[in-house]
């Protein structure tokens, strides 16, 4: 079983095209197999305004709200079947349908204040479950985590109709006795900060701090990790010491090519041909140089509008992607799927943020002044100096020693503060 979950504004359009032919005209015997509309009649289809009937019945609640009704109050799932096995009967997609909006909580059952929904079918191994999130008490569906839910119950469902996928191949004994290199990731986090995670034994420890990384020891295990503050230069001459160091260890280590001093891009191309992450790049350069609520509101609306926004683009660059793979490929409906599934999880950050735009202009537009003088970055070092006995950081600390200034600490750069990223989910 694999499920898409995304959003929509109008209810009537939405059934209105899932009555319709479709879009290929692969719509065949649209019909309703399940349903909760807290009394109203949704079984009695056989008008031919069905759509239009149908969601009358699902927005009354959001109609209640009035104002306070959300800019998408539609849910919508879609569920399909492995081709590999047979197509469930009706009786089972109805089952199916009552499974997910329980365990999402859109209908859990013995709930009177449920939320309305409906489970259409209109082509084979695959149902429509569309609900509007206004519950009966005049509350909302609260949607998060609702994806990963809905993926737990999936699977659940899956195991119990024996659909899961095969189990792999077993491997060949030849292959079961030989031992694979210690593997060692570096590469920069979203947040900022350059970290080293894989194989955290002694020797690797002792290598990474060498080059200039931080050891943290806590509840999360022994991590190696740079500050967000310290500036690109040392980052990039710190992680390809630390990865020339760890190979000749016979370490495999996988380097982000943005660390990597002999994979270094011009200044005038810093990402060659990757254009829409430079622009975007340019965008977080523009929110964090805002110095005000309202200079920031216009920078993110790039990202939050819902027609043209990042966001909005990405998600639907990511549903495209699947659905091309569906068409060069009947087979690889499991990869499509895991593009769909990025593309719901975009759709979800869309709706967490829905309003932050109008709230971005009430953020206390005060700024503290910046004190202190940039320090000039060192030009980064070539992969022959990188890869020296010696590590960047510790040569400037014993530069720093025999003048008789305190070195700063590894990761810490002078210069003005810097907000760093949020944390993302």
């Amino acid at each position: 079983m694999i499920a898409h979950l995304q959003r929509a504004s109008h209810t009537a359009g939405l059934l209105t095209y899932l009555y319709g032919p479709g879009e290929r005209g692969n719509h065949t015997n649209p019909r309703l197999i399940a349903g909760d509309c807290h009394g109203a009649p949704v079984e009695m289809l056989a008008q031919t305004d069905a759509p239009t009937y149908l969601a009358h019945a699902l927005d009354a609640p959001v109609e209640r709200l009035g104002a306070r009704a959300p800019e998408r109050p539609v849910w919508v799932c879609s569920v399909r079947s492995d081709p590999r096995h047979p197509d469930p009967t009706d009786g089972q997609w109805a089952g199916v349908a009552r499974r997910i909006v329980a365990a999402t909580g859109i209908a859990p059952g013995g709930d009177p204040d449920a939320c309305r929904w409906i489970a259409v079918r209109n082509q084979a191994r695959q149902v429509h479950v569309v609900a509007t999130l206004a519950r009966e008490d005049g509350s909302l569906h609260n949607t998060y985590r609702d994806a990963f839910r809905l993926q737990t119950e999936c699977h659940r469902i899956a195991s119990e109709l024996d659909h899961l996928p095969p189990a792999p191949r077993p491997t060949p004994h030849a292959q079961e006795n030989h031992v694979p290199d210690p593997y060692i990731t570096i590469s920069t986090e979203p947040s900022g900060s350059v970290s080293a995670k894989g194989t955290s034994d002694d020797l690797s420890a002792t290598l990474l701090k060498h080059a200039g990384f931080q050891q943290i020891e806590d509840w999360y295990g022994r991590r190696h990790r740079l500050a967000t503050t310290t500036p690109q230069a040392e980052r990039v001459a710190i992680a390809s010491h630390a990865a020339e160091m760890l190979r000749a260890a016979r370490y495999s280590v996988d380097l982000d090519p943005d660390l990597d001093t002999s994979r270094l891009t011009s200044p005038a191309t810093p990402l060659r041909l990757y254009t829409a992450g430079a622009e975007v790049l340019q965008l977080t350069d523009q929110i964090r140089a805002a110095e005000n609520g309202a200079g920031l509101a216009q920078a993110v609306d790039h990202l939050l509008h819902p027609e043209h926004g990042v966001l909005e683009r990405l998600r639907e660059a990511l549903e495209t992607a699947g659905e091309q793979i569906t068409d060069l490929d009947d087979e690889a409906y499991a990869l499509a799927d895991r593009f769909g599934f990025a593309a719901e999880f975009v759709s979800a950050a869309q709706s967490e943020l829905v309003g932050a735009a109008r709230e971005l202009h009430r953020v206390n537009d005060s700024r503290q002044d910046h004190t202190g003088a940039q320090t000039q970055s060192p030009s980064p070092p070539d992969a022959r100096n990188a890869a020296l006995a010696t590590s960047p950081a510790a040569e400037r600390a014993k530069a720093s020693s025999a003048l008789g200034t305190p070195s700063p600490e590894v990761g810490t750069a002078v210069g003005a503060p810097q907000v760093t990223s949020p944390r993302t989910r």
